[in-house]
């Protein structure tokens, strides 16, 4: 069977990407098809794959300033030649999901989130625009949300990575999508004991605005407690200033991936204050025996079992933290490595592929008999 996988953009790795491998792993034979690529920045299972890509790859600065070229993506997408496919993969986080294929072609689309800039965080980025941007934003994603809306009808099924975007799908695209929630390598990380007062909190991923971070920093600083914020982004230079002449505070920048299982193991719990699609590093520092301390939204409601694995707070302010950072330390004894690591197990490769691959099978299953009929008509 050939099979195409259509990704946003190829430009690191980050979770999506590892969702596109494990793709790769399920269906061995298949072509990549993305707007651009940076095949320096990805791992080696990507690197040595088929990669085409659109137009978007040869205009000036595409990969560095690939968002710049968003209004053109649409286009792009639809000049890509799908006709010798016999199943359309498509990983939607940015535009991927409007390619154009046969009528007798399934398409799938696996939604890690609609383009949350678009729709539910629309605002936030337009107040965090400069004034020529936002004059640009306004008409340009105002022409995006109705492409994205009717290309929407495009895939035969869509799946979503979390409930939280399953009804995002269903409110913004008027579409079911069933869940399958995307795997993690946990088989990377082990429980290497228990946590403990000498042990600092940690805040891992992305710095960017709507993760949160500095809700993180500002509710240890409050309350006397040791973080370590690990990751870069557009937030470090604020999250540095909040904590400058703090030793509370620790920057990790840049963390090599070799070097995560140990990042996560070494601390006593995780600070999760973003809303996250699905988050896969709630589910690693789980996999690592350490216990979530998550805003009680999106996908962290999926992932950490209250007072098993975690604790939630219901508010994103520092008071809110520091009240669940004390009942956190309340009953920090009750937290057990193994039963946390056990717990994140379940989300693992070989799950999803079977969920994964069960639902191909059923779209497959409905487009039988117009394969058959394509097979016996006269061309």
């Amino acid at each position: 069977m050939r099979v195409a996988l259509v990704h946003y953009w190829l430009v690191g790795m980050r979770g999506g990407e590892k969702v596109l491998e494990a793709l790769c792993r399920l269906y061995p034979q298949a072509d990549i098809y993305t707007h651009c690529v940076d095949r320096a920045r990805l791992s080696p299972l990507l690197r040595e794959k088929t990669i085409r890509t659109t137009f978007i790859q040869r205009l000036p600065g595409s990969v560095r300033h690939y968002k710049f070229y968003l209004p053109l993506m649409p286009l792009a997408l639809e000049q890509l030649d799908l006709r010798g496919y016999d199943l359309i993969i498509s990983s939607e986080s940015g535009p991927a999901k409007g390619v154009l294929c046969r009528a007798d072609a399934p398409h799938i689309c696996y939604c890690h989130t609609p383009m949350r800039y678009l729709w539910d965080f629309y605002q936030d980025y337009l107040k965090e625009a400069g004034l020529a941007t936002r004059f640009f934003m306004r008409p340009c994603f105002h022409y995006l949300r109705l492409w994205d809306a009717a290309s929407a009808a495009r895939p035969d099924r869509i799946l979503a990575n979390s409930r939280a975007v399953a009804r995002r799908v269903a409110r913004w695209w008027g579409r079911e999508a069933h869940v399958v929630h995307p795997p993690a390598a946990v088989e990377r990380f082990a429980p290497t004991g228990p946590g403990g007062a000498d042990k600092p909190y940690l805040c891992f991923g992305q710095l960017v605005a709507y993760k949160r971070a500095d809700l993180a920093v500002t509710a240890c600083l409050r309350s006397g407690r040791k973080l370590v914020v690990a990751g870069a982004g557009t937030e470090l230079p604020r999250l540095r200033a909040l904590a400058e002449g703090s030793e509370l505070i620790s920057f990790a920048d840049r963390v090599p991936d070799a070097d995560v299982p140990g990042l996560l193991a070494s601390c006593r719990a995780l600070l999760f204050p973003g809303e996250e699609d699905f988050g896969i590093t709630p589910v690693e520092a789980m996999a690592a025996g350490r216990p979530v301390i998550a805003y009680a939204r999106g996908g962290a409601l999926e992932t950490v079992r209250e007072g098993e694995s975690g604790l939630f707070f219901n508010e994103q302010t520092p008071e809110a933290l520091c009240a669940a950072l004390d009942a956190f330390e309340q009953r920090e004894a009750s937290f057990r490595p193994e039963r946390i690591a056990a717990h994140a197990a379940t989300f693992n490769e070989a799950r999803f592929r079977r969920e994964f691959s069960a639902e191909v099978d059923a779209l497959l299953e409905t487009f039988a008999p117009l394969r058959r009929q394509a097979a016996f008509t006269p061309r």
